[in-house]
């Protein structure tokens, strides 16, 4: 590699350094990762599911920083000690491989020297400042930081598992990153990268949130998700790999199961469950009954029930499904002429049971004859997994309940083939 290549690599495709390091699973997405971490001036928090390589992008982003920007200085925080030492134990590794060894010489004119290599620092002889500090320090987040100074702070996973069961925990984590504002040069910068544990953990106050779910990468299979829900509970597997915070204790529904047959839903009814502001959602449901099993879809929009038609006939059509329902007590029958406007057989019905008892009795008794279409919303799953008699939101198991209510307290039902 000449110059001119290595100036190209650096600046436009720094994850083939990590290609040529053994990093083989990088792609264009960790690229971008990088080239953020690298040269983005404003502070910014990385969140991003279990097995991402988001650690790995760490350490590569660390080794690479080192040699562009030797006289920048990097204070790295993550939960404690040891895994601190992990991280810096790889970069010591990058360091010493052959491809960064060639762009050092062709940089610098000169050999990279690791002169300080310990389970807490990483320093080498291209650092040219006087201050005295190593270019790379590793902490815990507990560890003192009185008299630290760094020009970027990286904090990676300084929540964890503990941080969601203790309320202490919690405050305590939090505390720390408040202390971490006074270790920042002025002019620096904070990147942040983990996973969210609970709604008042320590990402709550991280700024600039990218999310990167396991839906969204194209990391994970779709045989490999099922995988590993199926090996966790519902909450672990919605924190680690959704993002998102669900409810574990006492929960009504769990494991839900799925299927990639979508014509096994063809000829089904459909609900709408409509939302006019505020914190609701609008949530549409489709399901089919196939004997004794139930195939299902569900979508949710938080947005105004009127801005969801264009998406809720493009769906309808799509699964084929037959006649909509929606209950006409709220709007009275607004929303339900609208659908007719729009071209569905539209049902409306009178809403008189309580929310709850419907919800525990028609849903959760049908639970586990239920498999859901590959392609539901994340977000209508997780509502319903989140769902207790005091839950904030409940328009997915909402919509979902009233429909099954529906095919069980009709006793035919002639499905209007082709959709609308």
């Amino acid at each position: 590699m000449n110059r001119e290549d290595i100036k190209y690599l650096l600046k436009h495709e720094p994850y083939k350094i990590g290609h040529f390091v053994g990093f083989k699973d990088l792609t264009s997405l960790h690229n971008e990762w990088l080239k953020s971490f690298l040269y983005a001036k404003e502070d910014q928090t990385l969140l991003a599911h279990r097995g991402s390589y988001k650690t790995t992008c760490i350490s590569l982003f660390l080794a690479i920083h080192t040699i562009i920007k030797p006289n920048e200085f990097v204070i790295f925080f993550r939960k404690t000690d040891t895994d601190v030492q992990e991280v810096l134990k790889q970069v010591a590794k990058i360091l010493r491989t052959g491809v960064i060894q060639r762009i050092v010489q062709v940089i610098y004119g000169k050999d990279l020297i690791i002169e300080k290599d310990t389970a807490n620092e990483v320093h080498t002889n291209l650092c040219t400042s006087t201050k005295g500090s190593s270019q790379i320090v590793g902490l815990g987040i507990t560890t003192s930081i009185t008299g630290k100074h760094a020009d970027i702070v990286i904090t990676d996973d300084i929540c964890n598992i503990k941080d969601r069961k203790s309320k202490a925990e919690r405050e305590n984590t939090r505390t720390q990153y408040m202390e971490l504002q006074n270790v920042l040069n002025r002019g620096g910068r904070f990147i942040n990268c983990g996973t969210p544990w609970h709604k008042d953990d320590v990402i709550s106050m991280m700024p600039n949130v990218k999310k990167y779910d396991c839906y969204s990468t194209g990391l994970i299979t779709r045989e490999k998700i099922e995988e590993l829900r199926r090996s966790m509970t519902d909450s672990l597997f919605a924190a680690n790999y959704e993002l998102k915070h669900i409810a574990d204790k006492d929960a009504m529904f769990k494991k839900p199961q799925f299927t990639s047959d979508i014509s096994a839903i063809y000829n089904g009814m459909a609900h709408v469950d409509a939302a006019y502001g505020g914190e609701d959602s609008t949530a549409y449901t489709v399901f089919h009954q196939n004997g004794d099993e139930i195939i299902g879809f569900g979508k949710l929009w938080d947005k105004h029930a009127d801005d969801c038609i264009e998406d809720i006939k493009r769906l309808h059509n799509h699964l084929r499904a037959g006649s909509i329902s929606c209950e006409k007590n709220g709007d009275k029958g607004y929303f339900a002429e609208k659908l007719q406007k729009n071209g569905f057989s539209v049902k409306t019905y009178n809403e008189n049971e309580n929310k709850y008892i419907k919800i525990s009795t028609y849903l959760r008794s049908n639970w586990n004859k239920i498999k859901w279409l590959e392609d539901t919303d994340p977000d209508y799953i997780d509502n319903i997994l989140d769902y207790s008699e005091f839950a904030d939101h409940d328009d997915a198991p909402d919509s979902a309940a009233s429909l099954l209510r529906l095919m069980q307290n009709r006793r035919q039902y002639n499905p209007v083939k082709g959709g609308i």
